[in-house]
Order: C-alpha cells, then structure tokens, then sequence
C-alpha cells in the first residue's frame, strides 16, 4: 500500500482547501514541537499505568486481533482515553493549536465547534494486543443535521504501517455507497467484488511525529494492529460548524460541544 506525502509546509490555505476537497483529507507537517509532544506523551503515559479517567479496552469492541473480553491476556489493554478535552490542560491546548485552528476555519468558515461526543480521545495502540479497524465512514455512526464534520489526527509518535497507522481511500468523501456493500456493522465488505477496485484505492497515511491529520467524516478509512514493539500514541478530535448541530436525543448531543474559535479568538 502507497504511503501518502504530507502537503508542503508553505502550502497555502487554499491549496490545502482545494486538496481537501478533492482527497477528503490533508496531512499538515510538523505542527506540534518535540517539548511539547514529551509532555503529552508523559501526561498520557500517566493517565495509563495506573488507568485514570474512561476509557475504552481492545476487549470491549471485538475487533480483528482484539482479546476475547476483559479476562483473557491483554484483556485490560486500553484502546481509547475517553474525553480528552476535559482531561487536563495539555489535551486541550492540543485540541486548539491555532494552526490547525486556521486550517479549519479555511475549511468550515468562522463557527468552529469541537464535539465532545465523537473521538475526543486519546488512542493507544499495544503491541501484542492492538486491534485491526475495518474500513468503515465515522458519519455512518454520528447524527449531526449535515454530514459535515472535520476530525483532526495528531500524531504523538511515529506512524507508519507497522505500528498500525491510519489508511485511506482518498475520494471517497464524495461517493455515496450502497448500504449493501457494508456489512451488519456499517464496514465495508472486502469479499464483494464491487468493493474490490475502491479498496485497491487505498493509501497509508504514514506521520512524522508531530505531523498532523485532517481527514471528512465521509472518507472511508481503516487501520492494521500495531506489529512494532512501542506504543503508539495519537489524539483524536472532532469539528463542527455551530449551525450544524447534533440531532437531540442521540449520542451525538450526550455532551454540549465547545467554540473553540470564540473561546481562542485573538
């Protein structure tokens, strides 16, 4: 599988846009620094061992390489630290490096919300007990009046195809898929024929650390199980415009999301 080279440093807004819009995502280089990074990574390394706060356990979502449940080896190995933002100040100053902040504004206009409902995590993949994701939409699982959120992945540490890192089938952000080519649990089925030529498609998004993802909540993407033998760490958010909001009474509107663009303005 190809990996994909992040965009220019001196890209340009619009051409980040353009990209954007054609791919359904773009990789920024070299947004956070190395002090930064060590802080972040001993803070998480410390929420970890001991466990502090929710989280979510490779055991709890049975997927590919996954332990069996809780009691069998590996069992208690966390997949996801639940609601970063409200973790500790270091998470949410990650959340609003202001420029990612400008390239979200390029993309969403002004209104800038982060959910907290969605992703809002820290993710932790093990060697030895780290799952595989299939290939799958984030929007198929949220309810918002519009398809039309921005997650942005931070890459704490090194990505590449050994350690698990994010794939992608570019495009595919504007394709509208025939609920029969998913399976029961909304992935995309691998075995069928017609899926055959979109998932060749498919590209890894391999970061530097500190290299920084954008990705539509439409784009089709997918990840391997962690074969390296360090941890791989990366923090996840998501991004609305204000007057795109949750649909009550769903999973999406359990948590008010945040201004992030008012509450950093200047």
């Amino acid at each position: 599988m190809p990996p994909i080279a992040p965009q220019p440093a001196n890209a340009t807004l619009a051409e980040q846009r353009a990209y954007f819009a054609e791919h359904g995502f773009v990789v920024l280089p070299d947004v956070i620094d190395q002090t930064m990074r060590a802080q972040l990574c001993e803070h998480i390394m410390q929420n970890m061992d001991p466990l502090v706060g929710p989280a979510e356990f490779e055991a709890d979502v049975g997927y590919p390489g996954a332990p069996e449940n809780r009691h069998a080896p590996g069992g208690k190995t966390p997949r996801r630290l639940l609601h970063a933002y409200a973790r500790s100040d270091e998470l949410k100053s990650l959340a609003t490096q202001p420029r990612v902040l400008q390239v979200l504004r390029g993309l969403m206009g002004d209104s800038v919300c982060l959910s907290q409902c969605h992703h809002n995590c820290v993710m932790t993949k093990h060697p030895g007990f780290s799952s595989a994701t299939l290939w799958h939409q984030d929007v198929r699982y949220w309810s918002f009046e519009r398809p039309e959120l921005t997650s942005v992945w931070f890459a704490l540490g090194e990505e590449n195809q050994a350690n698990g890192a994010l794939q992608v089938i570019p495009g595919t952000h504007r394709l509208d898929i025939d609920t029969q080519r998913l399976d029961a649990d909304l992935f995309l089925r691998p075995e069928l024929e017609e899926n055959g030529p979109l998932i060749e498609r498919a590209e890894v998004v391999e970061l530097n650390p500190g290299d920084v993802l954008l990705f539509h909540c439409r784009l089709f993407h997918a990840a391997g199980r962690n074969t390296s033998d360090a941890v791989k760490l990366s923090a996840v958010f998501t991004y609305h415009r204000k007057d795109n909001r949750p649909q009550q009474a769903t999973r999406s509107d359990r948590f008010p999301s945040i201004d992030v663009v008012g509450a950093h303005a200047g």
